[in-house]
């Protein structure tokens, strides 16, 4: 199972139509939730998203989704319990 991009930070760029958290565009997050998308269709995408994003924002998405990966939360979600 691949774990969702999603690292809880939901905004969209007027301009490019991405998300500033994961990258992904509106029609992307849709087929992430369909059952029959497949773990290739998954894989691949995490990678178009990846070169979409730069600098720190990559730096960012990296952390947190690893750590979602390893823990089955987001860095921001694990911050605001905290608070």
């Amino acid at each position: 199972m691949i774990i969702s991009p999603c690292i809880s930070i939901c905004k969209i760029d007027s301009i490019t139509g991405y998300c500033y958290g994961c990258g992904r565009n509106d029609e992307e997050k849709k087929t992430w939730k369909e059952p029959e998308t497949t773990d290739q269709w998954k894989k691949n995408n995490i990678e178009i998203i990846k070169k979409r994003l730069k600098g720190w924002q990559l730096e960012s998405f990296e952390e947190s989704y690893e750590y979602k990966i390893k823990n089955g939360i987001s860095l921001f979600k694990k911050n605001l319990i905290k608070e």
